[in-house]
């Protein structure tokens, strides 16, 4: 199952900061009933990742009934990603 969307980048504080996409609600939904037998444990999904030319591995985070995809340093940077920044996303589940 392949989506295509655009998402926010923002950022979750800790000890170091991390960078995510939030996934459009009508792209979560799909993603709940998937996740019945693509999650590994705590919700979280397999997937495939592509952001402009950078292509990635990870796994989504349920966050409050929504998603969320990490979106590492390794891809942020090349990528130059701002904070706040509407970003293009291929999403393949189940990577």
């Amino acid at each position: 199952m392949t989506f295509e969307f655009a998402g926010e980048l923002i950022e979750w504080r800790g000890p170091a900061p991390f960078y995510y996409l939030a996934i459009p609600a009508e792209v979560c939904a799909e993603i709940k009933e998937a996740a019945k037998v693509l999650s590994y444990g705590w919700g979280v999904v397999p997937v495939h990742a592509s952001i402009g030319v950078t292509d990635y591995t990870t796994s989504l985070f349920p966050k409050g009934g929504a998603y969320l995809l990490p979106v590492k340093s390794a891809v942020r940077l090349p990528e130059k990603l701002e904070l706040g920044q509407l970003v293009e996303v291929e999403l393949t589940l189940g990577a």
